[in-house]
């Protein structure tokens, strides 16, 4: 036969059967969970604040030498704020986790603060300046120190660690400028030494090829059409004078030296006679023949009489006249060629240099080059350098960026773990299961026929009478007693449910004030 379905009335009986099976399990579940709650130690934690805050001058003026940006720069100080020497130099000063030591080992101590220590950035959407779109920007972040001890240690702890934040920020943005400026400075002096030694090599090239630079090649050229010309100049003179000497000879040879030899008067005569003979006859004419016999004749003697008077100087005006022309006139040759020789050696000076200037123009372009690109790069490093300089001098004055404290630690008032109502809550909902699930547990495993009309549908027989319960003194005893723990129970659920709301109120103020200081952060 089948189970009928359990109708209204069933379930309240069953509820009145199994009201112990109900009851007891919440209100065991529940005093564990409130012993639990109760049992735990309470953690404090303390939170600072702290504003990443942009350089006062603008970026156009001074440009800072610090390029990291924040979420770098903050991940590299807490590293080294985590280092083990900072973390156990903290735990030394405090004397943190004291019910630690004789169990764990000094790593695994500071491991343990590792963990107890939290940083968590605080973002904002900011337009960016360049692409006009908003970006998502670390504008500060929050750090946190929670542990077991008294709350005005963990505020002491959570303060020095945000101390260690600002103090390790200056230290790190000051040593980096630092750095940057004597590199700079170092570089800026190597480069200056090598531009004086690159200085004395165009020094040194200069002295070397002083008359075949490129920028004496137009000079050179100059100069070199200048000596051509003189040197033609000074050839038509030579040649001029050349004519001259040949028409002083000429006039000397017929001019004598002496005005009393009657024999040189003569002999100018046939030589005059000679000439106009010539013009009328031909060579073999005798007449021709005669007059140059007698001239042949008449140089000879004078020629003897000239050995015989060697010491005799001329005395013939138009004879000395022509003779120191003919001699000024050698010597002007001599000067011209002299001249010309000097100019000659100009000239293949000039071609000399004018030739080599290629050359020359390509090792000199080389070292010009090398100069060039020298002195172009100690300009620019002077120039970084006097930035870095000014850069530092900005994070001296503390003007660039930097970390402000805009919300110190402060003393928890209330601790930040266990969550004693969630615990609670927890312990309730798990007893009222435990409840539920044991009362249906017990009422599925009892077979027990508790009426007339059910015994007679289970055994096939009409049911002639039933009898009433008997109440013995056992009864009303065992009655007495459960109606004493009923009491009791219900008192100490009471006083659950009060301690339980009282944790709550505490929670949901202290949740509120949170929500109250992040808006006023973001506002």
């Amino acid at each position: 036969m089948q189970d009928q379905p359990l109708t209204p009335a069933d379930y309240l009986e069953i509820i009145k059967r199994r009201k112990w099976s109900l009851i007891l399990p919440p209100v065991v579940v529940v005093l564990i969970a409130l012993v639990v709650a109760l049992a735990l130690p309470s953690v404090y934690k303390s939170t600072s604040t702290i504003l990443i805050e942009e350089q006062e001058i603008p970026v156009d003026f001074v440009k800072a030498t610090v390029t990291s940006f924040a979420e770098q720069r903050l991940q590299l100080i807490n590293q080294r704020i985590m280092s083990s020497s900072r973390l156990l130099e903290i735990i030394n000063r405090f004397d943190l986790y004291k019910d630690l030591r004789s169990r764990l080992t000094t790593e695994e101590i500071i491991e343990k603060m590792r963990e107890d220590v939290k940083m968590e950035p605080i973002s904002a959407d900011v337009v960016d300046r360049r692409t006009g779109r908003p970006t998502a920007v670390t504008i500060a972040f929050t750090l946190s120190y929670e542990g077991k001890d008294t709350p005005r240690k963990i505020q002491q702890v959570a303060n020095v660690l945000a101390s260690f934040f600002l103090k390790e920020n200056l230290e790190v943005r000051e040593r980096q400028t630092k750095e940057t400026s004597e590199f700079l400075e170092d570089e800026v002096a190597k480069v200056k030494e090598r531009l004086e030694e690159i200085e004395a090599q165009v020094a040194e090239f200069k002295n070397k090829h002083i008359n075949t630079l490129p920028e004496l090649l137009e000079v050179n050229i100059n100069g070199l059409h200048t000596t051509e010309r003189e040197i033609e100049r000074l050839e038509q003179q030579l040649r001029s004078l050349k004519e001259r000497e040949g028409y002083l000879q000429t006039q000397l040879a017929n001019v004598e030296p002496m005005l009393d030899n009657p024999d040189r008067q003569h002999l100018k005569e046939l030589r005059t006679q000679l000439v106009a003979l010539k013009a009328r006859f031909s060579d073999e004419h005798p007449d021709v023949i005669k007059t140059r016999d007698e001239i042949r004749e008449l140089e000879k003697k004078l020629s003897r009489d000239k050995a015989g008077n060697q010491d005799e100087l001329p005395d013939n005006p138009a004879y000395i006249n022509l003779a120191s022309q003919l001699a000024s006139t050698r010597t002007d040759m001599e000067t011209v060629k002299k001249q010309l020789q000097d100019l000659e050696k100009k000239r293949n000076l000039y071609q000399a240099r004018i030739e080599a200037t290629p050359k020359v123009e390509q090792a000199y372009k080389v070292i010009l080059l090398e100069y060039s690109n020298t002195q172009a790069k100690y300009n620019d490093l002077m120039r970084k350098s006097m930035e870095a300089k000014v850069a530092q001098g900005l994070e001296k004055e503390q003007k660039g960026e930097r970390f402000t404290l805009i919300d110190p630690a402060r003393l928890p008032e209330k601790p930040f773990k266990p969550n004693r109502l969630a615990i609670v809550l927890i312990g309730l909902v798990l007893g009222i299961g435990a409840g539920v699930g044991m009362a249906s547990l017990r009422e599925m495993s009892d077979n027990s026929v508790r009426s007339a009309a059910r015994l007679a549908e289970e055994t096939g027989f009409q049911v002639l009478a039933a009898l009433p319960a008997i109440e013995t003194h056992f009864d009303r005893r065992r009655r007495l007693i459960r109606r004493t723990v009923g009491a009791v129970t219900v008192v100490v659920v009471v006083a659950c449910g009060l301690i339980a709301f009282h944790y709550m109120v505490m929670d949901l103020n202290v949740l509120w004030a949170k929500v109250v200081r992040r808006l006023s952060l973001l506002v």
